[in-house]
């Protein structure tokens, strides 16, 4: 027998309302119905009770299986984990609103996607008659892949009851299950890429180098690439991107390769998009919406979701007109819109309110990581934050550190969310590093400003650690690619270690390099002198240190000409001891050590020491306390003209106690010479 248990926020509820919640689990609704005037009227009860909102989960036996108070999200239903991920769940949500409006919210409809309910209903009382909407899938699919939902009401709760649920839910199993027979003949999308081969804003890339990695992407995607179209144009065509012979070639290339979907290496604009899915019958993508894509399946945080649906939404709000977005047909009709509205009006409000809501869930997200760092700030913890392109190896080198066990994976934008470690170095110095999202090309403003939370830590880190892919042929304009996202968060001028990755995938003269320690210090004389020194990155310059005995391979000191770094590979380990020590060595930095004999009188000061620098040793003696302690040179400064102070302090108040005494003992010499 089930457990008649109620989910949710049951706190503070009195044992009547409990009662009376656990006894609905005795109700049944018929065959086929969506709900009964009965329950409708006590769950509205309940709710006016309460003033929270109450949800009951429904089977199409018409038994109810879950009861929950609060919101659709505190519920896992056992009979909905196993759903087919094809037809729908086999349940039903009729839940409250305790405002009377029941027209289903955002929330609403996220519940009945991500549960794929038969149906989701929302139920009130307005003006004293009980009155609800409900949303259910038509079978059909958006233009962005995603489900299409058709809402139905507001309207009296007795109509709803009166729709024959069986008949609707068979429709539309039955087209979910004949979409889903077409696509297994071909399980992954083809896709066709195209560009134009024009004078680039960054000339280190040419159109080859930029669709070969946007091949990758579609890969990443899920998708099979069967053709590539390339066409030299000065600039692209208003109205179709490419010029129409070559559309017109790509149409029929579509057609014989069987292709489903069209993806452009530049963005394009709304009325572009619309006029090439006329022009060829597929879907049409541009590069920002392909990563935003990734983007979407990557996201395993509820920050990350959240700064990818942002991206989303600012990216398809011109893009209203033509894409028929979710958003746009979530609502309409009555309570929705203002005097004189359209459509296309009501849409661009809606999400619009859903980008303000969205960055302030942002924004609280981001006070809390600055809790955070303010923590970190005060147990003078340090930073290195891992930066750099895509696919580069950042995780690894994570986990190879810290043994953090992030998953890693040989694809373009692997990781999303933030992972932060702790390492101890060589020293005993304890630091925190930071995984980050990988940098691309062409990488969407949008992106970058929806993940400005995530990119904090770069921003607030001490030191970055720029990694690349020495072993690919374009880590040069990777490294400028990776620099122009740091400077436009305004980080480009912090201290910068570049650490090259993945050198066991180079070969020399010598053979593999991967069981090599491999190591190279950049900042040798002739190197220094050549680059003008590099004043910006915070290292300093340290002993001259020769290559190994097998020599590296060319793009190693290459990559490395003007640059502090070091070659690793953080598959196989290699160099990473001479990474560690290099990261110390910027902390030590800057640093100076001091033994100081602190009385026991003055204990606050010892106190003190802890929390302005790392003290190495602490001893004990009749008079008091020996630390040894490492500090900066300015907390050391501070320091030392603090004691100047307290000793010329002392000095001029013993001065002062003197002269006093002096002016005394004169006044009674005095004194006695009188009588």
């Amino acid at each position: 027998m089930k457990d008649k248990r109620i989910q949710g926020e049951i706190q503070n509820l009195k044992p009547h309302i409990m009662r009376e919640l656990q006894s609905l689990y005795d109700l049944s609704v018929p065959v086929g119905q969506l709900s009964t005037k009965e329950l409708n009227e006590r769950l509205i009860a309940v709710t006016e009770e309460i003033g929270r909102e109450v949800a009951v989960y429904v089977d199409r036996k018409g038994r109810i299986i879950e009861i929950s108070v609060g919101n659709t999200w505190t519920v896992d239903l056992p009979a909905v984990d196993a759903r087919s991920e094809v037809r729908l769940s086999g349940v039903r949500c009729i839940h409250t609103h305790p405002s009377g409006d029941t027209e289903l919210s955002d929330p609403d409809i996220s519940s009945l996607r991500r549960l794929r309910f038969d149906a989701m209903a929302a139920i009130g009382r307005l003006a004293g008659e009980s009155v609800g909407c409900l949303g259910f899938f038509t079978g059909e699919k958006e233009e962005d892949g995603t489900l299409e939902v058709q809402l139905f009401g507001p309207v009296r709760a007795d109509h709803l009851n009166r729709i024959r649920l069986t008949p609707l839910i068979q429709s539309i199993n039955k087209r979910l299950s004949r979409e889903r027979t077409q696509a297994t003949d071909d399980e992954e999308e083809r896709a066709v890429l195209a560009g134009i081969d024009a004078p680039m804003t960054c000339a280190q890339w040419t159109t080859e180098d930029s669709l070969a990695e946007l091949a990758e992407l579609a890969r990443t995607a899920g998708a099979t690439v069967v053709g590539t179209f390339i066409q030299k144009k000065a600039k692209p065509d208003a109205a179709l991107f490419l010029g129409r012979g070559k559309v017109e070639e790509m149409a029929m290339f579509i057609q014989n390769e069987r292709a489903t979907l069209v993806i452009f290496d530049d963005e394009l604009t709304p009325s572009q998009q619309r006029n090439l899915e006329m022009a060829l019958g597929v879907k049409i993508l541009d590069r920002t919406a392909l990563i935003l894509d990734i983007f979407a399946q990557r996201a395993r945080t509820a920050a990350g979701k959240l700064q990818v649906e942002l991206a989303q939404m600012k990216y398809s709000l011109p893009r209203i007109l033509g894409q028929g977005l979710v958003l746009s047909r979530l609502g309409g009709g009555i309570g929705t819109r203002g005097p004189g509205e359209t459509k296309l009006e009501v849409d661009r409000r809606r999400i619009r309110r859903r980008i303000h809501d969205i960055e302030g869930e942002i924004e609280r997200l981001k006070k809390e990581r600055l809790l955070h760092r303010e923590r970190r700030r005060a147990a003078r913890i340090p930073v290195a934050a891992l930066v750099g392109y895509t696919n580069a190896g950042k995780s690894t080198l994570l986990n190879a550190l810290t043994g953090a066990e992030v998953f890693a994976e040989d694809k373009l934008f692997a990781t999303l969310d933030p992972t932060t470690r702790s390492l101890r170095l060589a020293d005993g110095r304890e630091i925190l590093v930071t995984d980050t999202v990988g940098f691309i090309q062409k990488l969407p403003h949008t992106l970058v400003q929806a993940f400005h939370a995530t990119l904090e830590e770069v921003v607030e880190a001490d030191l970055l650690l720029h990694i690349v892919d020495v072993s690919n042929e374009a880590a040069e304009f990777q490294i400028e690619a990776v620099t122009e996202v740091l400077k436009e968060l305004g980080v480009a001028e912090k201290p910068m270690l570049y650490v090259l990755n993945k050198l066991d995938r180079l070969t020399n003269g010598a053979g593999d390099m991967s069981s090599e320690a491999a190591h190279v210090d950049t900042m040798s004389d002739a190197r220094h002198e050549a680059a003008g020194g590099d004043a910006a990155s915070g290292f300093s310059g340290g002993e001259t240190s020769s290559l190994e005995e097998a020599p590296l391979p060319p793009a190693v000191p290459r990559l490395l000409r003007g640059r502090e770094g070091c070659a690793i590979s953080a598959r196989t380990g290699a160099g990473l001891a001479d990474l560690q020590e290099k990261i110390a060595s910027f902390f030590r930095t800057g640093e100076v050590e001091l033994t100081l004999h602190i009385p026991f009188t003055e204990n606050a000061a010892v106190t003190r020491l802890h929390e302005a620098g790392r003290v190495l040793h602490t001893d004990y003696d009749e008079r008091g306390t020996r630390v040894r302690v490492r500090l900066s040179e300015e907390e050391a400064a501070r320091l030392k003209e603090e004691k100047a102070k307290e000793a010329a302090e002392k000095k001029a108040a013993e001065e002062a106690k003197q002269a006093e005494l002096d002016a005394k003992a004169a006044e009674v010499a005095a004194r006695h010479a009188e009588n």
